[in-house]
């Protein structure tokens, strides 16, 4: 039978109604958790001689700091808040009217008023603000660094990294030191993922009560998108939710698709949770009221074989490559519409790294090393090239000195396995 029953073990979400701010009696010792993740940039970045980074993406600046603000339209309005962060020194430059959310944060040294240089907030006038934007952020970081100083840089206009070079400063891409550094968990960070993914368990089981042919694709989705608010998390970063012939092919995003009978429903959370943390498994569903085809289990418990034999190989200390190699070998007929990676990092989002298919490693893969704290997620799609469904499973790691922990605990469905 299936899984309707099924509620998380809520004992780890102590807290999780709270802001970041959060006191140390509320079981997460967030303080720890920003001191180490600017710890782990700092030295990211001393091991690639960068003096200074400047961060505008959102999520990078809340690995950083702890600091957040309306993070979906900052990542739209680039660069409308971003940080400057030297080996000892940490600045905050906050929205219009927002320099009150940076204050109290022992990761923030200072926080200031951002200038934006954008064509929407400058019009004609745009290069003479990138310019001038450049002119004093270079006086700034050659005040805290010195002169010729290597500087990273993200998501910021061409003309203010270009403005910037000009001034005589070696440009680093900084999405390297800061994907680097978010790669490896710390005990206390697991907390905050642990939240994230119990309380996300939350609403997916919500969702799964709430299934019924009849409904739209959106209906549903905004169950699920109801509980994480509730909860206190973020965001749904993507609408992957679909049913019956739109799970195939894979990232069709919900629509006012009305959901029939006895199809099949698949979904994939990709929730920006609880303390800002990534909660990323995929479920496939049967709506009902009979019961699922032949064809439907076989999807389905294709899909649980190479998410498991995947998850089963997974070690500290094996190679991108290795992994490829060992990887569970996809059937012929299922190719064509594979998942375009076979397991990615997650942390505050999806991150560093992607491990390949075995088949895509020779164009798309690079090698590295999976170490003790990443977390990952194993990913599966199954679905015929033309067939009429797919089913969508993932599941959610921690990479052990030992082996792995699972993290993603939402259960598979019974009548699906059968």
């Amino acid at each position: 039978m299936a899984n309707f029953d099924w509620h998380a073990e809520r004992s780890d979400l102590s807290g999780i109604t709270l802001l970041d701010r959060s006191p140390e009696s509320e079981g997460i010792d967030l303080k720890a958790v920003r001191m180490y993740r600017q710890a782990r940039v700092r030295n990211e970045m001393a091991k690639r001689g960068v003096d200074a980074v400047i961060l505008s993406d959102p999520i990078n600046i809340r690995y950083a700091t702890g600091a957040r603000n309306m993070q979906v339209f900052s990542m739209r309005n680039a660069p409308s808040r971003y940080l400057l962060m030297t080996a000892t020194r940490s600045i905050l430059f906050e929205f219009t009217g927002c320099l009150h959310l940076g204050e109290g944060y022992e990761t923030i040294d200072e926080v200031r008023p951002s200038s934006t240089a954008s064509f929407v907030a400058a019009g004609p006038d745009i290069y003479a603000r990138e310019r001038k934007w450049a002119s004093e952020m270079g006086d700034l970081i050659i005040e805290l660094t010195g002169k010729a100083a290597t500087v990273g840089l993200e998501r910021l206009n061409a003309g203010t990294a270009i403005a910037l070079k000009e001034l005589g400063f070696r440009i680093f891409d900084a999405q390297e030191p800061v994907e680097m550094a978010r790669a490896i968990k710390s005990p206390e960070e697991m907390k905050c993922i642990n939240a994230s993914l119990r309380a996300t368990e939350v609403a997916v089981g919500k969702l799964r009560e709430a299934l019924r042919p009849g409904l739209t694709e959106n209906e549903l989705w905004s169950v699920l998108h109801k509980s994480i608010i509730e909860q206190n998390g973020d965001y749904c970063e993507t609408r992957l939710m679909s049913a019956g012939e739109r799970t195939n092919p894979w990232f069709q995003e919900t629509t006012h698709h009305v959901i029939g009978e006895n199809e099949l429903v698949a979904l994939d959370t990709d929730v920006v949770g609880c303390h800002g943390y990534y909660s990323d498994f995929s479920r496939t569903f049967h709506a009902g009221p009979g019961k699922p085809t032949e064809v439907q289990k076989t999807l389905y418990k294709t899909a649980f074989e190479q998410v498991h034999h995947n998850m089963d190989i997974l070690k500290a200390g094996m190679s991108f490559r290795d992994y490829a190699d060992q990887a569970w070998n996809i059937p012929d007929k299922y190719y064509a519409n594979r998942y375009y990676l076979s397991s990615h990092g997650v942390g505050m989002t999806g991150e560093y790294p992607y491990l390949y298919h075995h088949g895509d490693f020779p164009d798309a893969g690079y090698d590295g090393t999976i170490e003790a704290g990443m977390t990952i997620c194993v990913e599966s799609y199954i679905g015929e090239e033309g067939g009429a469904e797919g089913v969508k499973l993932e599941q959610q790691v921690l990479i052990t000195d030992t082996g792995i922990e699972l993290l993603s605990r939402y259960p598979f469905e019974e009548d699906l396995m059968e």
